[in-house]
């Protein structure tokens, strides 16, 4: 075996376990104690980076570090040490043996997870998350990359780099106005994509996406578009989970739509009061409908038009994977005595972590299509001024790719539709 790297005299790098967008994570050994350890190390930035981004990343690093060292629950991934070494922040956690809930559907081939798994990882993340949340600890990342499954079946929340600690505005607010700490379209609440203050109730939400998609295999809104996503999070009821899976049980079906809740005062409570719903959904017993903590609020009609525009910063965004394992299958794990990947180093590489690669022009015409089918609905709902905004940049984009005259149809097309005229081809809003 080639020599492996040891990070400050003590960790060495073992094995690449898993990567993401802005870091690395190897199975270590700690030399000083003997002991196999998880490394997370931050991809250093180039000079492509602007130092106010790089600033952000390392604290939002560091918070991580900070966070999830104060908290000792089971149910929350461990952290032995944080450091820099050679100009690279690391943080040193606990050494997992499991998988993620996305490495878990992707090993099903998205199919769901069976349903006493799906009922088990509930109670347990709710146990987890109102421990968390009494701490004064917002996670605002839940999704299905963030928790662990280990096979003793125990389940651990992970990641807490851009949690929120009540009593630490100011950092958020440093944090949150890059758009690089504001989660995963899949899985964000209304409030925050409506760019509101959040709370506990928001992690609530989250975790209603999370159990949504392991119960169905698919997310409450499985758009390809993020745009498309974050509107269906703001303003489309979603189907219950049992029109997909009939076999889920009952209170289930009730206690992810309660979580799934548009407005956060219509979630439950907190994560205890969605725990005890569990459990006493688990031993067959209802909760009583009603006012109160443990109420299940059955569905209502589809609220009305809610006339708010997304946040710019949603403009850029990229749906992205539901549920990805941390290494692509057949992937090439790199030489551990490279220590840090070569490709972190290269401005190529480090350009494209920070922008998705333009898609190939059918994919792009297909988005450009859905956007504007989805500013159609906008109108039909007679959000014209919202409508409006989806179709300037969808005509801007589709001038780009297919020439001035295209471009120009689609403006006939919208105008025809906001005049109520029907047009071969797009949807009359006043159907």
């Amino acid at each position: 075996m080639a020599d492996t790297r040891l990070i400050q005299s003590r960790y060495r790098l073992l094995e690449l376990i898993g990567r993401g967008g802005m870091g690395e994570v190897w199975r270590a050994r700690d030399e000083s104690l003997g002991r196999q350890v998880a490394v997370k190390c931050l991809k250093p930035m180039g000079p492509q980076h602007d130092r106010a981004f790089t600033r952000v990343l390392r604290e939002r690093f560091r918070r991580e570090a900070r966070v999830a060292a104060s908290l000792q629950h089971r149910g929350v991934t461990v952290v032995h040490d944080f450091g820099e070494h050679e100009g690279v922040l690391y943080l040193v956690m606990e050494l997992l043996d499991g998988h993620n809930l996305s490495q878990l559907l992707e090993e099903n081939e998205q199919h769901p997870l069976p349903v006493d798994h799906v009922v088990d990882i509930a109670e347990q993340v709710a146990d987890a998350l109102g421990y968390t949340h009494r701490q004064g600890i917002v996670h605002r990342d839940l999704k299905p990359a963030n928790i662990m499954r280990l096979t003793d079946g125990t389940v651990k929340i992970c990641d807490f780099g851009i949690a929120r600690l009540g009593h630490d505005i100011g950092m958020t607010s440093r944090l949150t106005t890059t758009g690089l700490a504001m989660g995963t379209p899949h899985y964000m609440s209304p409030e925050q994509i409506s760019g509101k203050e959040v709370d506990h109730r928001s992690d609530l939400y989250s975790l209603g996406c999370v159990l949504y998609e392991i119960a169905t295999g698919v997310p409450p809104f499985d758009q390809e578009d993020a745009w498309a996503v974050l509107v269906g999070h703001r303003d489309t009821p979603p189907e219950p989970p049992r029109t997909h899976r009939a076999e889920l049980p009952g209170f289930f079906d009730r206690v992810v739509l309660d979580l799934l809740a548009k407005a956060p005062e219509e979630r439950p409570v907190d994560a205890g009061d969605l725990r005890r719903r569990i459990v006493l959904g688990r031993t067959g017993e209802q909760p009583a409908l009603g006012p109160g903590p443990l109420a299940l609020s059955a569905p209502g009609p589809p609220p009305g038009p809610r006339p708010r525009a997304l946040p710019a910063w949603t403009r850029s965004m990229t749906a992205g994977h539901r549920a990805t394992g941390a290494t692509a299958p057949g992937a090439q794990r790199p030489d551990p005595a490279a220590g840090l990947t070569g490709q972190w180093t290269t401005g190529t590489a480090g350009a494209s972590a920070t922008r998705p690669p333009e898609p190939a022009a059918p994919d792009l015409l297909a988005t450009l299509h859905g956007r504007h089918s989805a500013g159609i609905d906008l109108g039909r709902l007679g959000r014209w001024e919202e409508a409006g905004e989806v179709h300037r940049e969808v005509a801007a984009q589709r001038g780009r790719v297919l020439g001035p005259a295209r471009a120009a149809e689609g403006e006939a097309e919208f105008v025809m539709a906001r005049e109520g005229v029907g047009v071969v081809g797009a949807e009359d809003p006043a159907a």
